[in-house]
């Protein structure tokens, strides 16, 4: 970890893009900006780990992390990747617990760290702010019980479809129609909750069936549409 060289402005990533941080005061937002410590982060380094304790929130700027939990025998299940404008971390210091996920760099990044006393006095005097916070949490919590219901009552295959329409929504495409997000074969697996064999196979099929193209990491969409009706998003 590295101590940005130029760190980047609150009020710069609350004008570009859409985070809590948009209905903070200009006043409020200066207040993070001066309070903040933010740093580089390279590529596979634990940010903070399952039941250890931090004294503030991240807020991304650049890259990408990986969230999850680690289950038995040391096995992750990934719950999500968070992304410029995103916020990890919040929850355990609300609820004053223990971390209750690990974070890793996937993508080197610039991640800026908030103070728990800080964020409780912007709670304190910015209601929207305050709202803001609760949706989202209620956001994340409805995707869980999504992912609770794929988990449950739809096949692996139509499970990898999903995962592969919503990389695409949050991620984005190149020029080429590629993902811009490179993951693994097992993280692929983590992310759907099944065993890397199965997901190796079913890219393979949804390769041969025209649908995406493999080129290492990097998968290219062929037919969105196609893969929407076999995850059922429609």
């Amino acid at each position: 970890m590295k101590r940005a060289q130029e760190e980047p402005l609150c009020h710069h990533c609350a004008n570009v893009v859409s985070t809590i941080f948009t209905k903070l005061t200009p006043d409020e937002v200066e207040y993070i900006n001066d309070r903040k410590r933010c740093s580089r982060y390279e590529k596979g380094l634990i940010m903070y780990e399952e039941g250890g304790r931090t004294n503030g929130f991240y807020c991304i700027c650049s890259g990408i992390v990986k969230v999850y939990k680690t289950g038995v025998e040391g096995k992750e299940q990934i719950i999500r990747f968070a992304k410029k404008g995103d916020i990890i971390g919040y929850r355990s210091i609300i609820s004053g617990e223990p971390a209750c996920t690990s974070a890793k760099i996937l993508e080197e990044a610039v991640i800026c760290f908030i103070y728990t006393p800080d964020l409780y006095n912007l709670l304190k005097k910015n209601a929207e702010f305050g709202i803001e916070l609760l949706q989202l949490a209620c956001t994340e919590l409805g995707e869980a019980n999504n992912y609770i219901t794929d988990i449950a009552q739809k096949s692996v295959r139509e499970r990898l479809a999903e995962v592969l329409v919503s990389l695409k929504q949050n991620f984005g495409l190149d020029d080429d129609n590629i993902l811009q997000i490179y993951l693994t074969r097992e993280e692929l697996a983590n992310l759907i909750g099944t065993a890397t064999e199965s997901v190796i196979r079913l890219l393979s099929e949804f390769k041969q069936d025209k649908l995406i193209e493999l080129q290492g990491r990097k998968i290219r969409i062929v037919d969105e549409k196609k893969l929407t009706r076999i995850a059922n998003m429609m």
